[in-house]
């Protein structure tokens, strides 16, 4: 293992239980991660991972699983030498129902034994890597089976979704907080642990020609995408109950909307920054009606259509949809925070399946010059744009006027680009990494806390109540194609339009970064 430290290293050793380690989660995510941790020096040389699930599995298979999810998915690959086995050693397979409290004292045992051959002082960090209905009852159960005896801290991360409403969520959180306490709760967006929006607040408050025109009077809008061109794949029983708004919007998509409205906070403190996320929350303008859903929130469905020459299905004919569904795979929305910082300026966001290409960007265009000036009047001016990146290229796109070289007034449009995968390359920190090493830590930052959770449901929950009613329509678009035609519509109406993402940029833009347009 590498031994280097740095700040991230984890200060105290723990012990990581991960309920569900036999599912696609703990396979494709928590696995790599923990193991890259390792490589890196970010963990303790005394840890230890017990991996639950209701499967009989011995040690010996566990650990041949955990090195396939190592060579398939992690960003280090291992190789089967006697580094390999000093880091497979630490992990144990559990085979528990999560309703049996013996099999939870069961794991009191093996926890314990474990803590003392690893010399590790109790402290324990819970995954939940399972269905949020099993949440409430899991976390009794470590209560009951003793598992929260130990004299270390405890700490229980907890997935998405946190509900599937106000309502819902508001039963699971009393459930959960019957046994831990706020602060021992790390409800997991893994949008937060990416590069690029962590990179938000030092893009902002770090740069003195970014802060000052952060506000109404220098941009015109700012847009928020999402897109996959994946479909519903497997999920199609759990998509079809919960659809783009609450798999996306309820969580990433404000989520990214807090981080570049929120103020800037007293400290650079866990609870500060979340109390200024939370305050932006409160800002959102809600629907006071269903008309007003209407006419600012579109959502559509994929219909049969094509990409990169490959016949795609439509949303209806997939695995376990209702063939008769009217269940969004796609959502466009016009939101507003109403504050002093950003009164009148809309927020449009929108995500959706089966799109052109997957991409996670997010756009900031600022307010043109006054169309009277000299070069307003000779040549028509482009706003300038700065485009944060954020999967799955990572970097800085900025997009200003100049003159034409050789020209007489010209005004050409350039953009320049900072690109974040191209200079660190692929072998990048996977957000979950970061995620799982700030709760080991205790860094709350990048988690949500309960306020923002319930305030982001309240928000969403007009939006679908509304479509229970049936006051909005459900607008169907080709599969491959970039949403329907009122989505682009939503920005027309303001003289806005949705620009390209993913380096789709226009012909007419000249590179200085090496790249071409």
């Amino acid at each position: 293992m590498n031994s280097s430290s740095n700040e991230f290293n984890i200060a105290t050793n723990a012990s990581f239980l991960i309920f569900g380690a036999t599912g696609d989660l703990a396979r494709r995510k928590l696995f790599p991660a923990i193991y890259s941790l390792y490589r890196e020096g970010k963990l303790a040389e005394d840890f230890a991972v017990i991996g639950i699930a209701r499967r009989n599995k011995t040690n010996e298979e566990f650990r041949a699983d955990l090195y396939e999810s190592i060579q398939e998915f992690c960003r280090y690959k291992a190789d089967l030498n006697d580094e390999w086995e000093r880091f497979a050693e630490h992990f144990e397979y559990k085979s528990l129902d999560s309703s049996n409290v013996l099999g939870f004292h069961e794991l009191k045992d093996l926890t314990h034994t474990l803590e003392q051959k690893f010399n590790i002082p109790g402290n324990r960090l819970f995954y939940l890597a399972l269905a949020p209905e099993l949440f409430g009852n899991v976390s009794q159960n470590l209560r009951s089976g003793g598992l929260l005896d130990s004299s270390g801290w405890h700490r229980l991360i907890i997935e998405k979704p946190f509900g599937y409403d106000l309502k819902s969520a508001e039963t699971l959180n009393a459930q959960i907080r019957e046994v831990f306490s706020e602060d021992e709760i790390y409800r997991i967006d893994h949008y937060l642990g990416k590069e690029m929006v962590q990179n938000i607040e030092a893009l902002r408050f770090a740069n003195a020609f970014f802060e000052p025109l952060w506000n109404n009077k220098h941009i015109a809008n700012i847009q928020v995408t999402l897109s996959e061109t994946v479909g519903v794949e497997e999920r199609g029983g759990y998509y079809d109950k919960s659809g783009a708004l609450r798999d996306m919007g309820q969580n990433h998509m404000l989520q990214m909307v807090t981080m570049i409205a929120m103020e800037p906070p007293s400290r650079m403190m866990p609870e500060d920054i979340r109390d200024e996320k939370v305050k932006v929350l409160r800002s959102l303008r809600a629907y006071a009606s269903p008309n007003e859903v209407r006419q600012n929130v579109v959502r559509g469905q994929y219909s049969e259509g094509a990409l990169k020459e490959k016949q795609l299905p439509a949303y209806r004919q997939e695995d376990s949809v209702n063939p008769a569904s009217t269940t969004e795979t796609y959502f466009a929305a016009k939101v507003f925070v109403d504050n002093f910082r950003w009164a009148g300026v809309p927020f449009y966001v929108r995500t959706g399946k089966r799109l052109p290409v997957k991409t996670t960007e997010i756009v900031v265009e600022f307010k043109n010059v006054p169309e009277n000036v000299y070069f307003a009047k000779k040549n028509v001016l482009q706003p300038n744009l700065l485009v944060i990146r954020v999967n799955p290229m990572e970097g800085i796109f900025i997009k200003i006027n100049t003159k034409k070289s050789g020209s007489e007034g010209t005004i050409i449009p350039i953009a320049m680009e900072f690109c974040q995968s191209c200079e660190i390359g692929h072998n990048t920190p996977e957000a979950y990494e970061r995620l799982i090493n700030d709760a080991a830590r205790g860094d709350s930052t990048y988690f949500t806390r309960w306020d923002e959770v319930a305030l982001a449901w309240s928000f969403v929950d007009r939006i679908a109540q509304a479509w229970m009613e049936g006051s909005s329509d459900l607008y169907h678009y080709p599969a491959g194609s970039w949403g329907p035609d009122q989505a682009h519509s939503l920005l027309a109406e303001d003289g806005f339009k949705w620009w390209p993402v993913n380096g789709q940029e226009e012909d007419d833009v000249i590179w200085i970064s090496g790249k071409q347009g």
